[in-house]
């Protein structure tokens, strides 16, 4: 599915999978979740903290919960889509509509909104050295212009800079964000400012 500006926009989109898509929304409105649209799709916001993202992707549609590492889980629904990467995200997929279950969704989305009320949240690990992959450290020393720019940043956006290239597996993902990377400091803007 491509970025929509609307949650509307994005419910009413073709999609294989509308039916499900369709009833987990109606699951969210049931709450007192603000629904929004980030990062091209549907998120549900408590007090402008996100909550849950409801998307599809092309093999599975589902619930994002954004801090789900809290939730009990006691159904063994969640999975982590990057064990050793996602420290909070947690998934709930769908691959039929017979697989909703609207009062465990239900459930399972009162307690994430319980948890936001608490304030749990994965703090951020602090003093963590800056390790600088050896494909930025060339480019860097290649590139004054880059490497002053670079060096203009905290330590912790120059850290976000290279967990992201650190955590491509593949050569050509490598290059194409080295690229992504290159621009974005040229340009004075972090790897994330834009979700800020």
């Amino acid at each position: 599915m491509q970025k929509r500006k609307t949650a509307d926009d994005y419910f009413s989109a073709p999609s294989q999978w509308k039916g499900i898509l369709t009833k987990l929304r109606e699951i969210a409105l049931t709450t007192e979740l603000q629904e929004t649209v980030k990062w091209g799709m549907p998120t549900y916001t408590l007090a402008g903290k996100n909550v849950i993202g409801i998307g599809a992707c092309k093999s599975y549609s589902g619930i994002w919960f954004f801090n789900g590492v809290f939730l009990k889980d006691k159904q063994n629904k969640l999975i982590n889509a990057q064990e050793g990467v996602t420290k909070a995200l947690r998934q709930w997929r769908f691959i039929s509509l017979n697989e909703i279950e609207p009062e465990l969704i239900k459930a399972y989305i009162d307690e994430a909104i319980n948890n936001q009320h608490a304030g749990k949240k994965i703090k951020p690990v602090k003093n963590r050295p800056l390790f600088i992959p050896e494909l930025l450290a060339d480019v860097l020393a290649k590139k004054p212009k880059l490497k002053n720019c670079f060096q203009q940043f905290s330590l912790s956006k120059q850290r976000e800079f290279a967990d992201y290239l650190v955590q491509a597996k593949k050569e050509a993902t490598k290059i194409r964000r080295l690229a992504k990377i290159e621009a974005l400091i040229l340009a004075k803007t972090g790897l994330n400012d834009k979700y800020k």
